[in-house]
């Protein structure tokens, strides 16, 4: 009987496993996954324009992006009074690219 390795190649750990799970239920939404393509191209985008894109109020889209900074695919800084988002983990790109490559 063959091994998972010799089935399907590398083997992921759990860990591993765990995380991208963690990443696929919170992209699990329309809302955020618009969000990472919003930020694909772009540097940092002030919340405000985010909110815009999206067409919520910056209030709720506040929420989506503080989620997805918690889980450490996004990071934030103010200026002033304006928080700019940028992605930290280009691997919610990956799933993007993915999700398109199946359109």
């Amino acid at each position: 009987m063959k091994t998972v390795e010799q089935e399907c190649g590398t083997v992921l750990s759990a860990e591993m496993l765990g995380r991208m799970a963690q990443i696929l239920r919170l992209l699990a939404h329309p809302h955020r996954l618009k969000v990472v393509e919003i930020l694909e191209g772009r540097d940092r985008v002030p919340v405000r324009r985010i909110a815009e894109w999206l067409g919520l109020p910056p209030a709720a889209t506040s929420q989506h992006l503080n989620q997805m900074k918690r889980i450490g695919l996004l990071e934030s800084e103010r200026h002033g009074k304006e928080v700019w988002y940028r992605i930290a983990d280009r691997r919610c790109i990956n799933i993007l690219k993915c999700i398109r490559a199946q359109h």
